[in-house]
């Protein structure tokens, strides 16, 4: 017997990529379930090459005897409706915001810290993390267990696919009215995108950090190591999908490019694409649409004892967000901690 899966927010641009990649991954799910806003309750959304499924109202929605609630509603949402979910038994694993710095959440990357999930219990909630903590800490781990990581300096440049669908069109109709000399309106982002950058993602702090960027700092501490310090500058850059990094570590002891490579090459989830000539690197554009967090450009750090630098690529749709949803959700049937709420 498989599972009774529901996810929720099933229209936005995370919702469709979690239905694709539980078809794609043949999670063993004998019923999905679509879940959205009343708005968008009677859409159809595809699931699979074949099945089309009946979007359903998420407020009248009961989760008695749903095994698993795959949740990228936005945090307000997730926020009232999560834990309603998890009172009902329905493991949830979230996708939002909301519940990743809660000390009884645990905050997971299989490849990372699958050892934490047990910790689910307490809340019957795992959050997913940041997408752009995700390949960052995917590419950390394997270095981590080489030479432990004092240091991270990282700069992202984030695709629009971050901010939903409507930053996406943004995008796209900015880059249309500029062929026809149309000055851009920004209406989703501060200013205009379209053959831009903007060092600006989420809110601005009191410190003068972003939120996003606390987050990437506070996210990797919480699943790879709490000493690791961090400091991260944001930017989101005119690309649809894949969010591409610029990492600079510092290690307690030392580490060679060699050993980085080797440690990358056994590591789950990593795939080195690492040549020094033209084109010997890896572009959000050549991402978009894999699994992989793929890791290029890696060198020494001469301004430090014990440094490495490198730049990381990974789709932020899927192992970003609906791929690590997912397979938190295979981790927890691989380690028998997914009771059948039906049974």
């Amino acid at each position: 017997m498989g599972y009774k899966v529901a996810v929720v927010g099933a229209t936005g641009a995370v919702g469709r990529e979690m239905l694709k990649t539980l078809a794609e991954r043949n999670f063993p799910a004998d019923e999905v379930i679509a879940l959205a806003s009343p708005r968008s309750a009677g859409q159809q959304v595809s699931f699979g090459d074949t099945k089309i499924l009946t979007v359903q109202n998420l407020e009248t929605f009961d989760f008695t005897g749903t095994d698993i609630g795959l949740f990228s509603p936005g945090a307000a949402i997730s926020a009232v409706h999560a834990p309603r979910a998890a009172a009902q038994g329905c493991v949830v694993i979230d996708n939002t915001s909301h519940f990743r710095m809660e000390p009884d959440v645990p905050l997971i990357v299989p490849e990372v810290n699958a050892h934490a999930l047990p910790q689910f219990r307490k809340r019957n909630i795992i959050a997913n993390p940041n997408c752009s903590t995700i390949q960052m800490v995917v590419a950390l781990k394997p270095l981590h267990e080489v030479a432990r990581i004092k240091r991270v300096v990282v700069a992202t440049y984030q695709s629009v696919s971050g901010g939903g669908k409507e930053a996406m069109d943004e995008l796209f109709m900015q880059t249309k009215s500029s062929f026809v000399h149309q000055p851009p309106e920004p209406q989703v982002f501060t200013k205009p995108i379209a053959f831009n950058c903007i060092p600006h993602i989420d809110k601005f702090m009191d410190d003068g950090f972003t939120k996003e960027e606390w987050k990437m700092a506070v996210e990797t501490r919480k699943i790879l190591d709490p000493d690791i310090k961090v400091v991260a500058t944001c930017v989101r850059v005119p690309v649809f999908i894949s969010h591409a990094e610029a990492v600079n570590v510092e290690f307690e002891t030392a580490i060679t490019e060699a050993q980085a490579l080797a440690a990358w090459r056994r590591a789950p989830g990593v795939t080195v694409f690492d040549k020094r000539e033209d084109g010997g690197y890896m572009t959000p554009l050549e991402a978009a649409g894999d699994d992989d967090t793929y890791v290029s450009r890696l060198r020494r750090d001469p301004t430090v004892d014990h440094g490495l630098a490198f730049w990381c690529v990974s789709d932020n749709l899927r192992k970003g967000a609906a791929l690590n949803a997912v397979q938190i959700a295979e981790a927890l049937v691989k380690q028998g901690l997914l009771e059948k709420a039906s049974a």
